[in-house]
């Protein structure tokens, strides 16, 4: 059985561009029209099973925080039809009907009839809703004076403590501090065991993949794939860094082409460095990966005069705060070039490029054992980063954890 059907369902919102005023505009502006259509979702369809939870993932402005007003009747579709089975609670604006004159516990009052609960009904469960958002000694003062933090508290606890058949989140996973975060999750957990159906609107993919029996992609409007977490989140990072990837290439002031490879350089002179190449794993020059990815630095060369038998060439990454993420060279992996042709390139292949989300930058070199530079080049590359992972740091270790 479905809690939710979403049968081709479009949504058009007009936009004005302004009314005339005057008369003359009135004359001006008659035949000519001033009202412009967005369609933020466009014969959309989905099934939701009762007691599954499904994330929503996506760019902003993709069309998902609309589908969720739509299930949750904030808003009413142009076309198509939505049908929910069940008592919805929606967490999408956290808040919406609060009084800041009024006190914690008459907003409770206020926020639960809004989901269709008498007083009677509220009072069974206020306690409850007290002691989850741990505003005991807050709860008689007006709403006014909360932090921001507690004011989502408040409304959160509401929402999921109303015994909801469906429960629609939007982007506000992360309420409050770790402790009360901690809270929620196992409150998701809870509802999960309980049959209780859940959709969930977020850019936090890894809460995603954490929560959800599936994800949906939408992309302007459109549902672009529905599977398992993992894939469809794999599926939405390789398309963000495709077009990052190719956004990159073409802007020609990020690009690292002949002004720089060319006019500026450091060194003597002997080889010269003529490219650099960022190339993933089918050797397709890319500036934008996902942790994990495999990735390979190409440098090419030109051997200008007579070198002796201690070349070495080297990489270093760097963050945009300018820390070395990492650095290596030919001498320190033991790569002893004894000939160098008159041309040729240098590739450094990394099996598992871990780095976290980030912005970072390549340098490359060649210099003698001795230190001697032929050619260096600072910042050749820039490259972004994507990742699933939500791990703190700069780079990924390859870990387990044992508990005993």
């Amino acid at each position: 059985m479905y809690a939710i059907e979403v049968n081709n369902v479009t949504k058009i919102f007009k936009i004005h561009r302004g009314k005339p005023t005057t008369l003359k505009d009135r004359l001006i502006l008659r035949n000519r029209n001033l009202v412009d259509e967005f369609i933020p979702l466009n014969n959309v369809s989905l099934k939701v099973k009762k007691g599954e939870s499904i994330g929503i993932i996506g760019e902003n402005g993709s069309g998902k925080s609309t589908l969720l007003k739509l299930i949750s009747k904030i808003i009413y579709p142009d076309k198509g039809e939505i049908i929910t089975r069940g008592k919805v609670s929606s967490l999408i604006e956290l808040g919406a009907g609060f009084h800041p004159d009024f006190t914690g516990r008459e907003n409770i009052y206020v926020n639960a009839s809004i989901f269709g609960f008498k007083k009677r009904e509220i009072d069974k469960k206020i306690d409850d809703i007290i002691s989850f958002s741990e505003l005991e000694e807050f709860i008689d003062v007006p709403v006014r004076t909360y932090s921001s933090g507690m004011y989502m508290r408040l409304a959160f606890s509401v929402a999921i403590n109303i015994d909801p058949d469906i429960l629609l989140i939007d982007e506000i996973l992360a309420v409050g501090d770790e402790h009360f975060q901690k809270k929620c999750f196992n409150k998701m957990s809870e509802f999960k065991k309980r049959d209780i159906t859940i959709v969930i609107v977020s850019h936090d993919l890894g809460s995603i993949e954490r929560l959800c029996d599936k994800a949906v992609w939408i992309d302007k409007g459109i549902v672009k794939e529905v599977g398992t977490p993992r894939d469809v989140i794999r599926s939405y990072l390789d398309f963000l860094a495709e077009r990052d990837n190719k956004k990159a290439l073409n802007d020609k002031e990020k690009s690292i082409k002949a002004d720089i490879i060319e006019e500026h350089t450091i060194g003597t002179g002997e080889i010269r460095i003529t490219d650099v190449k960022l190339l993933d794993a089918t050797g397709e020059e890319k500036n934008t990966f996902v942790t994990g990815d495999e990735a390979s630095i190409k440098i090419l060369y030109k051997r200008n005069a007579e070198v002796g038998n201690d070349v070495v060439f080297g990489m270093a990454i760097y963050n945009n705060n300018g820390l070395n993420c990492y650095g290596t060279n030919t001498h320190l992996d033991n790569i002893n070039i004894k000939a160098l042709k008159d041309k040729g390139e240098v590739i450094f292949r990394m099996r598992n490029l871990n780095l976290l989300d980030g912005e970072y930058f390549l340098d490359v070199s060649c210099h003698r054992v001795s230190g001697e530079l032929y050619d260096y080049k600072k910042s050749v590359l820039t490259f972004n980063m994507y990742s699933l992972i939500k791990e703190v740091g700069i780079f990924r270790l390859d870990h387990e954890w044992q508990i005993l």
